[in-house]
């Protein structure tokens, strides 16, 4: 393994670390959504409705986990159980306009964060890490063969 990659490995995991000491009970600080929420919400946001199955697959995650973490966004409103548009058996999952804007809201108060956090960084160099870290996220996606749609 090349030094530059000990740096990555090392600087990734100052990264886990830093998001896990923002995070209380699964959420941001001041955020409404725990991370579960905020990951299959996205996940919908970006997809559309979704089976259990579907998520499974799309997640890597048994079934029973995916059960909790729907049973968890169905109570608090922020998604809804449908009959599949095209006409399957399954149900599917959607996300409720309470959803979107929590997400939103979300999404928002991360993004301050993150511009606070790269306040004197020239917007290039701002591209740039974007960039990278796509780059970075689907080759992770590319070897679990579980790609990640992107808007």
């Amino acid at each position: 393994m090349g030094r530059a990659t000990r740096e990555v490995e090392y600087e990734q995991m100052l990264l886990s670390r830093h998001f896990s000491l923002h995070q209380r009970g699964g959420r941001r600080r001041d955020g409404a959504l725990e991370r579960s929420a905020y990951i299959l919400l996205s996940r919908l946001e970006v997809q559309g409705p979704m089976s259990i199955g579907e998520l499974s697959d799309a997640f890597g995650l048994d079934a029973s986990t995916v059960n909790r973490q729907t049973a968890a966004v169905l109570r608090t409103g922020m998604a809804e159980r449908i009959p599949d548009p095209e006409g399957g058996m399954a149900r599917k999952f959607r996300m409720t306009e309470a959803g979107a804007r929590t997400l939103r809201e979300e999404r928002e108060g991360i993004v301050a964060s993150l511009e606070r956090v790269m306040a004197d960084w020239p917007e290039e160099d701002v591209a740039a890490f974007a960039d990278y870290l796509r780059r970075f996220n689907t080759g992770i996606e590319r070897l679990d063969a579980r790609p990640w749609p992107r808007p």
